[in-house]
């Protein structure tokens, strides 16, 4: 009997370190509403908030959340830029998020940026909105209504200098 109760000891600290299932972001249902929805933060972050003063200017639904993975611009080897798309059910619509890294603002002042929704079947990028000359950190696209469509978010960004910009497109979502 005493032999057996490390190993049970042993088996269940294994099985405590084993998660019970694995999500990705932007994956299964929505988020659930919460009562304290008004005092959550407008704080702009590389996650993504819909609630910045700059989601609202460009017309992003509160209720906005990610759909599908976040990809990355590198340059030089390190990430540049995130970009990830969201979807607001109040609203019925797509956006495009672009958030420009720390590391590559320090470095690089007056990049170009755009950010849109792809839509696979009309072979085109919706609700693109784009900034010249810029040292913003957080970009939202125009709402984009391709709910009913296959989609992705794609974003580019441009240093001075650069022929053409970096891009990333995130994983299609139907």
């Amino acid at each position: 009997m005493r032999a057996r109760t490390p190993f049970i000891a042993a088996a269940a600290c294994a099985f405590a370190l084993i998660p019970a299932t694995t999500a990705l972001a932007g994956t299964g249902p929505a988020p659930a509403p919460t009562k304290k929805a008004a005092t959550q933060s407008t704080a702009a972050s590389e996650a993504g908030n819909p609630r910045t003063a700059k989601a609202a200017a460009a017309g992003v639904c509160s209720d906005a959340y990610q759909i599908g993975t976040t990809v990355y611009i590198n340059r030089g080897g390190a990430h540049a830029a995130s970009v990830k798309q969201f979807y607001s059910p109040r609203c019925d619509r797509n956006y495009g998020y672009l958030w420009v890294w720390q590391s590559f603002r320090d470095k690089t002042k007056d990049y170009d940026v755009s950010v849109g929704v792809y839509s696979y079947s009309r072979d085109q990028v919706v609700g693109q909105d784009w900034w010249n000359a810029t040292n913003g950190q957080e970009f939202w696209s125009l709402p984009a209504a391709t709910v009913k469509e296959c989609t992705a978010a794609i974003g580019t960004l441009r240093a001075p200098g650069d022929p053409v910009p970096g891009q990333a497109v995130t994983s299609k979502r139907c």
